[in-house]
């Protein structure tokens, strides 16, 4: 493990412990407020015995690339799109074993107060990257902007539009490009991260994901640990009320539980 994490400078050790007893469960996430969720709860868990070390990665690729070779437990970090694309390419032997959170993409813009301002031929900029194109699609027909082929799914691309009653132009660009283009279209179809780092409040968003979002972030382990207790003890402890509280309490509702 040492050898691992000394190897690549993306990722921190934060380590809860309780005394020397079993082995601590190692828990990868990506750096930030996923890994401060996971921390409070480590503190829960070393309460009843279980002990945790939440490892913090910077790169998105290494938390699966850990899991894969057993330097790590499990992770919480992706949603399904992503674990699947990675499973796809890298042929890692990884399974999802249950939901996490939401951390929603919202609709943004500085020109209109509601997207029922939106004239005909207004500009929507989207990302331009498959995973998050297909989310902003999905959230554009939420708000009834646009109108999806029926069985439409996780791959959605703009030809799988049905409708678009107010012509709208749909302007794909890099994800970390959409804050900037505020100034320059009528509303953007923004990650979070992205619009944190802008300085944007996802409350004023025009429109934001909820709890039954597609996207969500799933639990992923090797499919040889699926039914480990330990790590399944500490997801209920995870997925628990007082977590919940603490995530609606720390994060005003920016991250959102899905239990």
């Amino acid at each position: 493990m040492k050898a691992f994490l000394t190897s690549i400078a993306v990722a921190t050790l934060l380590t809860v412990s309780t005394g020397a007893g079993a082995a601590a469960l190692k828990l990868g996430v990506s750096a930030g407020p996923y890994g401060e969720i996971l921390e409070y709860t480590a503190k829960i868990a070393a309460k009843e015995g279980l002990k945790a070390e939440v490892i913090e990665f910077t790169d998105w690729n290494m938390p699966n690339a850990a899991l894969q070779s057993g330097d790590i437990d499990a992770n919480n970090f992706q949603h399904q799109p992503f674990l699947d694309n990675q499973i796809k390419q890298r042929g890692y032997d990884i399974v999802p074993i249950a939901k996490s959170i939401v951390v929603p993409m919202g609709i943004y813009a500085k020109k209109i107060q509601s997207l029922a301002d939106l004239k005909e031929g207004a500009s929507v900029s989207i990302p331009n990257d498959p995973t998050n194109g297909a989310r902003a699609l999905f959230l554009l027909a939420k708000a009834g902007v646009i109108g999806l082929k029926d069985g439409a799914g996780l791959n959605t691309s703009i030809a799988d539009i049905a409708s678009n009653p107010k012509k709208i132009k749909l302007v794909e660009l890099d994800a970390a490009q959409l804050p900037r283009s505020l100034d320059d279209v009528d509303a953007s179809v923004i990650t979070l991260n992205y619009a944190v780092l802008a300085g944007l409040t996802p409350k004023t968003a025009l429109v934001l994901e909820d709890d039954q979002s597609k996207w969500h972030l799933v639990w992923a382990v090797r499919k040889d640990r699926a039914e480990d207790p330990a790590i399944k003890r500490f997801i209920e402890l995870y997925r628990s009320a007082e977590v919940r509280d603490f995530i609606n309490t720390r994060f005003n509702g920016t991250i959102i539980p899905t239990w």
